[in-house]
């Protein structure tokens, strides 16, 4: 059997992204990883990977298992996802279905999944030092990863990504073949006014990294949409070190 493996692209040179990240704040690097290692990723969260419902509640964010989804039942569930979307219209508010990469890594669920190898890439000296190359970000000490699925009618509302410092850039993954820009799902960057500064449409193996805090939002996948919008988020964090 081949051994998967993930790697960067080799023929990616950080100083050709460094300077639009300056300038912008953000920047996209196409093929990020070698095409085997994104096609791998890919087959995995088409069929190796137990997606959770990741929506708002009243409470926070809540994750439901693919158990506890099935025994709360369809109705129990649809009347969260309406609440969840009624929440979006006067906050922030979210309805789409995720992989929690790093609590199962830790677990010892689902050992050697596509996802897991991704997280130990991303947290190499190889990928760091490229990271913070990119995004001059050079106190960087680690980087979380969830996968995503946006469904049709999913949605992520309008935030920043505050959180306590520690997050210093924000990314995206894309892990989304042949989409269509009227399909929605677009990663959208608002100003001060409320205008879209930038978007970008769902895309394959391209990393989106961008500074924190910033507003933005992820735009409902339109009912039509023929593909499957996917890919792995995170932040680039300097947390200290576990004592």
């Amino acid at each position: 059997m081949t051994e998967r493996t993930i790697r960067l692209n080799p023929r990616l040179d950080p100083r050709d992204y460094a300077a639009a990240y300056a300038r912008d704040g953000m920047v996209q690097v196409p093929d990020l990883l070698e095409e085997a290692g994104a096609e791998w990723l890919e087959l995995a969260l088409e069929h190796d990977t137990n997606w959770h419902l990741s929506l708002k509640t009243p409470e926070g964010g809540k994750l439901l298992s693919p158990q506890e989804m099935q025994n709360l039942g369809r109705d129990a569930l649809n009347k969260q996802a309406q609440r969840a979307l009624l929440e979006g219209r006067d906050g922030f508010s979210f309805v789409y279905l995720a992989y929690p990469v790093i609590p199962s890594f830790l677990a010892g669920q689902d050992a050697g999944h596509a996802t897991h190898v991704l997280l130990q890439f991303f947290n190499d000296t190889p990928f760091i030092e490229f990271a913070k190359a990119v995004t001059g970000e050079h106190r960087v000490t680690k980087i979380d990863a969830q996968a995503t699925w946006f469904r049709p009618g999913d949605f992520l509302t309008l935030h920043d990504d505050t959180g306590a410092g520690e997050r210093r850039a924000a990314y995206t993954l894309g892990l989304t073949r042949d989409w269509r820009t009227d399909w929605g799902g677009q990663l959208i960057f608002h100003d001060k006014a409320g205008d879209i500064e930038r978007g970008f449409k769902p895309g394959f193996n391209v990393w989106t990294v961008f500074k924190t805090p910033r507003m933005h939002s992820v735009a409902p996948v339109a009912a039509y949409a023929g593909g499957k919008r996917r890919s792995i988020t995170g932040w680039l964090r300097d947390d200290p070190p576990v004592k």
